[in-house]
């Protein structure tokens, strides 16, 4: 195993350490294995029969155990009971009546808890909290987005809260006993959007054009409904109007809207895989505090999402950290692993750190946050500690010497490293300074994981003249460094 190097003296990292919490867990349908039990008798069919046997008191006895065992895990509890079993409703028996203690116990083995951070918890992100009041003077309190992976190696964005004073005292809040899970609320689309992403999958233009006309340049699900049956009502002229509906669907379904109770708490709440193309998971959010032109704030983060086979990247906006907003974003800026958005326009346009040809940092366009162009090269692998790949490690950070990019490098025997580059402020396409050597690397109880020998980040926060700076560890647990940016500053110069 190599030496680790050194921290620069500029560098401290503090004595937090973020690890997984097997207990933090929420509840999920659950369905019996999918083969039949015998011709024609599926086995959900014969779950629900043998419960239906169960005499009154057993059925009361059972169920009461559940609410006891459970409740306190799962503040919803006979809500999500009771959900499960209308989604089983359609196997019961006409008659007898099925009584509500009964019905609840069905629904109950049709549930299950899955424990969202029951593998690992690493590549946070930070970012000022919206709410900043009753504070001390110097005193900032923080949002912290973490990935956790539970069973499956299924990936959610996960939140932590705490404050950094002026000393550079960090305190992370209790998270709690319970997590929270959203509820989808409406959402409107755009038909520039659906346009672009239709062209990208491919497929009969004809069609689509058909559903398009018939949008306006901004919808919502009924609109859509509406010009979907139109085609349908034509499927026997437009020999492939079925595949353009599922187009428009799939599409559809990775554009959506999630809302979180009012009474629970930031670091309650977990992001959960909905849409097709997240399936197997949402990694690495970066978060950035966007500032519009008219002094609107509003958070907004890049991740990956993954289906089991390709990554692209989405887009989740919040200005509250409870009701959240994602797309699906398009464009050869759009590509890949590790997009980063900048934290607020440059020359009226949108910016985006991206690395679409999977090894080397770019500069991305956008007008409308949605489509991104042709990324132009930053910074190729160069240094010996970069030589396999480079990608950015969160949000560009406005100073007055220019945009600070954090950055990762990908070395010999897969050892990862923080960097970091310094663009011009006018111009973002000038690279004015970089760091030779990696300012963070996995320090000897930091290198054995799930993935050894691993630092990363999703972006750090600037604190006055401190950059915080969480990071995972071999894709396993989160630590915290403390970086003089005057210092940093410094260095990239050089």
């Amino acid at each position: 195993m190599m030496k680790p190097i050194a921290d620069p003296a500029w560098v401290r990292r503090t004595e937090h350490e973020l690890h997984a919490d097997p207990t933090r867990v929420v509840t999920m349908l659950f369905l019996p294995g999918q083969e039949l039990a015998a011709p024609g008798l599926s086995r959900s069919s014969a779950v629900i029969q043998r419960v239906m046997a169960l005499d009154e008191e057993d059925v009361e006895e059972t169920l009461a155990d559940i609410v006891v065992s459970y409740t306190s895990r799962h503040g919803d509890l006979l809500a999500t009971l009771d959900a499960h079993a209308d989604l089983v409703a359609h196997r019961l028996p006409d008659s007898p009546p099925v009584s509500v203690d009964r019905r609840r116990l069905i629904g109950a083995y049709f549930t299950q808890e899955y424990s969202v951070e029951a593998a690992a918890l690493f590549n946070p992100s930070m970012v000022a909290h919206p709410d900043q009041s009753g504070l001390a003077q110097g005193v900032t309190r923080f949002v912290m987005s973490v990935r956790a992976v539970g069973e499956g190696h299924i990936s959610s964005v996960e939140f932590r809260t705490g404050t950094i004073g002026d000393d550079g005292e960090i305190t992370v809040d209790p998270v709690g006993h319970t997590t929270v899970r959203p509820v989808v609320v409406p959402t409107t689309y755009s038909k520039d959007g659906f346009e672009r992403q239709h062209a990208e999958l491919g497929g009969e233009q004809s069609n689509s054009d058909f559903v398009l006309d018939a949008l306006p340049s901004t919808f919502d699900r009924a609109d859509l409904d509406r010009a979907l049956r139109e085609l349908r009502a034509q499927r026997l002229t437009r020999g492939t109007g079925t595949r353009t509906i599922d187009r428009f669907e799939w599409i559809a379904s990775c554009h959506y809207s999630i809302e979180f109770p009012a009474e629970s708490t930031v670091a309650q709440r977990v992001v959960m895989p909905r849409s097709s193309s997240e399936s197997h998971g949402l990694e690495d959010a970066r978060f950035a505090r966007f500032v519009e032109d008219d002094g609107r704030v509003e958070y907004r983060a890049t991740y990956t999402a993954f289906d089991g086979s390709k990554v692209v990247p989405q887009l989740l906006r919040t200005d509250d950290f409870r009701t959240f907003h994602v797309s699906q974003l398009s464009g050869g800026g759009a590509k890949n692993k590790g997009m980063a958005l900048f934290p607020r326009k440059v020359g009226g346009s949108y910016l985006a750190v991206s690395r679409a040809d999977r090894e080397s940092n770019a500069l991305t366009r956008s007008d409308n946050l949605s489509h991104w162009h042709k990324p132009t090269p930053l910074q190729m692998p160069a240094q010996s500690w970069e030589i396999v790949q480079l990608g950015n490690c969160g949000p560009p950070i406005e100073t007055e010497a220019g945009w600070l990019v954090l950055t990762h490098g990908v070395g010999p025997m897969r050892e990862y490293g923080i960097g970091a580059i310094l663009l011009d402020l006018e111009e973002p396409s000038k690279v004015i300074g970089s760091l030779a050597r990696p300012m963070i690397t996995a320090q000897s109880d930091e290198r054995d994981g799930y993935v050894p020998n691993v630092v990363y980040s999703c972006g750090g926060m600037l604190h006055g003249d401190t950059l915080v700076v969480p990071y995972g560890c071999s894709d396993s647990f989160i630590r915290i460094a403390l970086v003089d940016v005057p210092s940093l500053l410094d260095e990239l110069h050089r």
